[in-house]
């Protein structure tokens, strides 16, 4: 769908570039999450198997996503001036 939008060659790299480093920091706050996810359980990360833990990190990754198009869609409303709460 965005891709449609970026039709030149220099807009679609840099659309590129954007999603890439998005999703990298998505995926490194994705790690630090699960990281003390497993801390609290009271276990090490080498405690788990690499499928296990890339399970947890999966996971982490899906909320900080959902966490991010929840707050995108308040700071749409609350730019255009309409409320949940009104």
């Amino acid at each position: 769908m965005l891709d449609t939008l970026f039709k030149g060659a220099g807009m679609r790299r840099q659309y590129c570039r954007m999603k890439e480093r998005v999703d990298s920091r998505i995926r490194e706050k994705a790690i630090e999450r699960a990281r003390t996810r497993i801390y609290l359980h009271g276990k090490q990360p080498e405690d788990y198997a690499e499928e296990v833990l890339e399970v947890i990190v999966k996971e982490e990754e899906d909320k900080l996503r959902a966490e991010f198009k929840d707050k995108g869609i308040l700071m749409l409303l609350a730019a255009l001036g309409l409320s949940f709460w009104s």
